[in-house]
């Protein structure tokens, strides 16, 4: 059964990742990471791609806090959810500011466009969650495990 939920959920992820919309809408995912004082902080970010639930990559600023406690502690974990299931990865961070990698992440429209320049823009960065643990809700069925 873990194999049926984890490919349903994989599912999920798959139809929400790239922007789906002009706003992003629907895509989105909690992140959750370890701030400077050792307490846990969410947020909120569309997904651009994903590799089923072993990795799933967001974009940011360079500058925003959320890098800098990645690089501090990448410790942290992901949900999607809704009414019908909830997704919850745990694993680690990297932040990433490869040109190819940037390149490859990048998807041309207008949510992306609004904050940064393209993939060349020197704030643009790339955060690649890896999963190293699971836990999943979907079809009101669960699975747990560890990749």
């Amino acid at each position: 059964m873990n194999q049926e939920v984890i490919a349903r959920a994989e599912e999920i992820i798959s139809s929400k990742a790239g922007y789906k919309d002009e706003l992003g809408m629907d895509g989105y995912a909690t992140l959750a990471v370890i701030d400077e004082n050792g307490f846990p902080t969410a947020s909120t970010y569309v997904i651009i791609k994903a590799d089923g639930i072993k990795w799933l990559t967001f974009g940011t600023g360079l500058g925003r806090d959320i890098v800098k406690r990645i690089n501090k502690n990448n410790r942290a974990s992901v949900c999607i959810n809704s009414n019908e299931y909830n997704i919850t990865l745990v694993g680690t961070f990297e932040a990433l500011t490869d040109l190819d990698v940037r390149k490859e992440m990048w998807i041309q429209n207008s949510a992306m466009s609004n904050h940064w320049t393209g993939p060349e823009d020197p704030q643009f960065c790339v955060l690649r969650f890896t999963t190293e643990r699971y836990n999943l809700f979907v079809d009101y069925k669960g699975a747990e495990g560890t990749l």
